[in-house]
């Protein structure tokens, strides 16, 4: 694994394109710039590495989910909110065949040579264009020709394709007033209008349910729908009011992602495997992977253990105390005492920086994709902070011919 920069006097065209281009209509948060100047190369070793283990944690995952939806009171140490425990008990008519199964595994190096999984972002993972134009882009700047890249828009829309009938209707729910969302609804919303499907853009509460299938309700676009792509957390669906969230939960309609999502979404996950494992559940490789977590009653006291919020997205309130900014840590911490089911303690890991070619270091974090159960390519963000948060740089993925695809 290795960075490679883009050659400086490419790369201001380079970004531009990405933001015309590449649907990256967020290049910047705040004073950070979140396109990064290289691209990160794995080798094809690594690569099929990651694929393993990636598919692997997703298989581990899935069968975890369908025990839980299955036996809910095994779920209890999740602490979900009272709103969506209530409800999952409508998903007993879950059929994973006919429904699309999103994930992204985030991966990290360690000092010790080894990977660290942080988690799994089950429910809605971003980086949809950035996964599959970014790289090609990349390529192009670097003409580079020992490199190559899975494209992840493509996987995600073949899967589409394979439980979604022929030009059928297809809404793209997402927080219709922020851009961030919207780009990567718009990238998916632009590929499937070019096969043939009619495109809908809308909010979680522009759909009504009946009979336990999905109808628009937007001005002209009323009518049944064929199928949901939500990039709409279900933490925030819940705060929807009026109530008209429901019908998520045990909708037939083919739904990429259903809210099975939210057992392994929460970072409590870790908290029902021992329980799991009893029923029989095979986890060997999150525990190989995932640093171990507790309760944050079972930490205190403890230096080598952060705490991370049960729901938390983009990095945000993690307590690694060196990337904190200003009073940030004496905050998480005091919200941490205060609301402990909220949170959890994860013993820390050694994230290994990687130095670019300018002397600069940088860690990473690689999202390893998985669609249907299969490895579906990657999502990089690097930052010169061991938190990788909202002011980390994306970074598009590229691998290393190996000697059977050259």
């Amino acid at each position: 694994m290795k960075l490679v920069s883009i050659p400086k006097d490419k790369y201001d065209e380079y970004r531009i394109d990405l933001m015309f281009d590449a649907y990256k209509w967020d290049p910047q948060f705040f004073d950070s710039n979140t396109i990064a100047k290289q691209a990160l190369v794995i080798t094809d070793e690594e690569h099929k590495e990651l694929e393993r283990l990636t598919e692997q944690l997703d298989e581990e995952t899935r069968k975890a989910e369908d025990l839980l939806n299955k036996n809910l009171k095994l779920a209890k140490p999740l602490a979900l909110p009272k709103k969506i425990y209530k409800e999952l008990k409508k998903m007993k008519n879950y059929d994973p065949d006919k429904h699309i199964r999103l994930m992204r595994y985030d991966f990290h190096p360690t000092i010790e040579g080894k990977w660290a999984v942080s988690e799994v972002n089950s429910d809605v993972p971003g980086g949809f264009a950035e996964s599959s134009i970014m790289p090609q882009m990349a390529i192009d700047v670097l003409n580079e020709k020992s490199y190559w890249y899975k494209n992840f828009g493509d996987i995600l829309t073949n899967a589409i394709i394979k439980k979604v009938k022929a030009k059928g209707t297809i809404v793209l729910v997402h927080c219709t007033s922020y851009s961030d969302d919207r780009q990567v609804m718009q990238f998916l919303g632009d590929k499937l209008k070019q096969l043939g499907f009619r495109i809908i853009y809308a909010a979680a509460d522009h759909l009504r349910f009946k009979n336990q299938e999905a109808f628009s309700i937007l001005d002209g676009n009323e009518g049944k729908v064929d199928a949901i792509i939500r990039f709409t957390p279900l933490e925030w669906l819940i705060d929807i009011k009026p109530k008209h969230w429901e019908g998520y939960f045990d909708t037939i309609t083919p739904s990429c992602n259903h809210p099975i999502a939210i057992f392994a979404q929460t970072k409590r996950f870790p908290l029902v495997w021992d329980q799991l494992e009893k029923q029989g559940i095979r986890l060997s490789t999150w525990r190989q992977l995932l640093p171990e977590t507790v309760e944050v009653k079972n930490a205190k006291h403890k230096n080598d253990y952060i705490f991370k919020p049960a729901c938390g997205r983009v990095g945000e309130k993690i307590s690694i105390k060196e990337a904190c900014k200003e009073d940030e840590y004496r905050k998480i911490m005091a919200d941490v005492k205060k609301y402990p089911k909220k949170y959890l303690a994860q013993k820390k890991f050694n994230s290994k920086p990687l130095i670019s070619e300018e002397g600069e270091s940088f860690h990473v974090c690689l999202g390893s994709y998985s669609v249907e159960g299969k490895h579906a390519g990657y999502y990089a963000r690097i930052s010169k902070l061991p938190r990788i948060d909202s002011y980390a740089a994306d970074i598009p993925v590229l691998i290393e011919k190996g000697k059977n695809n050259k």
